[in-house]
């Protein structure tokens, strides 16, 4: 007996000392091999190689400040989560990731909490307003700031909004989007604050393009990440190109812009004008066109309760159709559209205003699942025209981008446009047209609006270093202007956020598109692809949550208690009968 007791110590002592080893080992050969486990069904802790390629190239820090910090509902408290476990993903890549969640409400002095919200607005955080009610019914109003302010090194800091937010979407569903999209935010704010040189954008100006003022806000939030700039081709050779001359005498041409917006002309393009542009396509240069082929505006129905909308030429067609996509002489009415606040009075020295479906103002939605439109808020359009991908060169992949409801009308131009019809109750039947392509985003190799269209002397210019085919490229075509500009405050005209709307107080997701349609035209598919990632949202049952909210908390009070009292009175009684039995040794 003693030496079974001898033998059983000995096994044990060899266990334990087995057991220290296998530990020590594995820790040492993971202090030089690097791997980690993700045993999600999504694999939504899994980064990209475009996320993990862009950590270990940091060589200073990335510092979060995240203002989710706080008493908050289960919903914030799960992003607060998800935004903590997504930047420690990153910093097991990168020793130079940074953060710290920071409650902006904190303190007992309402002037300084109100001063720190103005610090935090003007640093570009937009808070939110959130109601939360009780399990006792009562409800509590609470400001949230769900976003995070990103600096790298010495430099200025950055703000990103980590809450996405879509017309008709419940609050369950946009946090879900927001965790979704959280390592596209976070890598696309490093990128941001990381880079050495800011890439090149230019407004394209001189065909009575929307003024500086009107896209204010949007240069604004570009100028963080690009350098932004303004001014007119007006038949320059170099306007878009730099041609060098090396010691050969040869001349080597570069863009001079990563990209150029055109937004909104509303006078001719000259052919010199159109011929740069399209040389500058050829050398891979990359345009947002914001072109409307309607013109009609709301300015001529603030005096007279009609208008017409007339074709407008802007002399693009055929390049545009060179390219891959026609605009179409139309003006599209949707039944899901905003609203338009008319004054039907006067009380108190106060104007009486009363809102009307404005069809006119579609929201459109995303035409497919390409990243750039994933999980878009709703988008605000003026007088918009449909497009139609062309049959032209199989070089050049067409996909849409943004469309109209299923409930769409087509008006051929000229169009009698008539406040008349807010007082019609709209029926379905007027709009028996299926959703409307209103934008594409085109890329490829590009033919020439010119091949074998200009002298050969031009042809062959060094100078002028004509090409009748463009290297691998891309553009996007938006069949309205106004997409991209802001509103200006009625009283100060001063500018607007992009996307807001002062008299219905709803924020769209315009600002968001264009955000995503340069950063896909200047740094490439590879960020931008994040966003196609999908996980599959476990939503619960609102109403389930409600009628079995009772039985499902006993559930979890006394099924974990009544467990451990189970399973303590099985191992008594195996103990008791172990013990009690004579045959066994002492």
């Amino acid at each position: 007996m003693e030496n079974k007791r001898k033998n059983l110590k000995k096994n044990q002592l060899v266990s334990f000392f087995i057991t220290l080893l296998l530990i020590v080992v594995i820790n040492v050969i993971g202090s030089f091999v690097f791997t980690r486990f993700d045993l999600t069904a999504e694999k939504r802790y899994t980064l990209s190689e475009t996320t993990k390629d862009a950590l270990r190239q940091l060589d200073d820090y990335v510092y979060f400040k995240v203002y989710l910090e706080g008493d908050f509902p289960p919903g914030f408290k799960k992003l607060r989560r998800e935004t903590k476990e997504m930047l420690d993903e990153f910093r097991a890549y990168s020793k130079y990731i940074d953060y710290e969640f920071i409650n902006p409400s904190e303190g007992n002095d309402r002037a300084e909490i109100e001063e720190g919200y103005k610090l935090l607005y003007q640093a570009g955080l937009n808070p939110t307003n959130l109601i939360d009610q009780n399990p006792d019914g009562s409800t509590k109003q609470m400001i949230i700031w769900p976003g995070a302010l990103v600096s790298y090194g010495n430099e200025t800091e950055i703000a990103i909004d980590l809450l996405e937010t879509q017309l008709g979407q419940s609050s369950e569903e946009s946090l879900n989007a927001s965790m979704q999209n959280l390592e596209f935010r976070l890598l696309d704010a490093i990128k941001k604050v990381t880079r050495s040189k800011k890439p090149s954008i230019a407004f394209i100006e001189g065909h009575g393009e929307l003024t500086e003022n009107e896209v204010y806000d949007i240069t604004q939030t570009l100028e963080q990440s690009y350098h932004v700039t303004r001014g007119e081709i007006a038949g320059k050779v170099d306007a878009l190109i730099e041609r060098h001359e090396n010691p050969n005498g040869q001349v080597n041409a570069a863009i001079k812009y990563d990209a150029i917006i055109i937004a909104k002309p509303t006078e001719p393009f000259d052919e010199k004008d159109k011929f740069l542009i399209d040389q500058y396509i050829m050398h891979g240069g990359k345009v947002l066109w914001l072109v409307e082929p309607v013109f009609a505006t709301m300015d001529s129905l603030t005096s007279q309760e009609s208008t017409i909308g007339v074709d407008m030429d802007l002399n693009l067609d055929d390049m545009l159709f060179r390219y891959g996509v026609r605009l179409n002489r139309n003006l599209l009415l949707d039944m899901n559209c905003a609203a338009l606040p008319i004054r039907t009075g006067q009380m108190a020295g106060q104007a009486q205003l009363e809102f009307y479906r404005w069809f006119y103002f579609p929201l459109v939605q995303a035409a497919s699942k390409h990243p750039l439109v994933r999980n878009m808020n709703a988008i605000k359009l003026d007088f918009v025209s449909s497009i139609d991908a062309t049959t032209s060169d199989g070089n050049i992949v067409k996909t849409p981008l943004l469309k109209t409801s299923d409930y769409t009308k087509i008006s051929g131009a000229p169009v009698f446009i008539t406040l008349a019809m807010l007082r019609q109750n709209p029926d379905k039947r007027m709009f028996p047209e299926r959703g409307q392509n209103v934008a594409y985003l085109l890329k490829g190799n590009f033919p020439s609006l010119y091949a074998n269209r200009i002298p050969y002397t031009i042809e062959e210019s060094t100078v002028m270093d004509f090409m009748p085919e463009s290297i691998p490229t891309a553009m996007i075509v938006v069949a309205d202007g106004d997409i991209i500009r802001n509103q200006l405050e009625v009283r100060t005209k001063k500018p607007l956020p992009l996307g807001y709307d002062q008299y219905t107080q709803n924020t769209y997701g315009n600002k968001a598109f264009i955000e995503n349609a340069i950063s896909y035209l200047v740094d490439g598919e590879s960020l931008i692809e994040i966003r196609s990632r999908e996980f599959k949202i476990r939503l619960l049952d609102p109403d389930k949550k409600v009628r079995q909210r009772l039985r499902w908390q006993m559930v979890n009070v006394f099924v974990p208690t009544g467990l451990v009292i189970v399973l303590g009175l099985v191992m008594a009684a195996i103990r008791k009968k172990k013990y009690s039995n004579p045959s066994n040794p002492k």
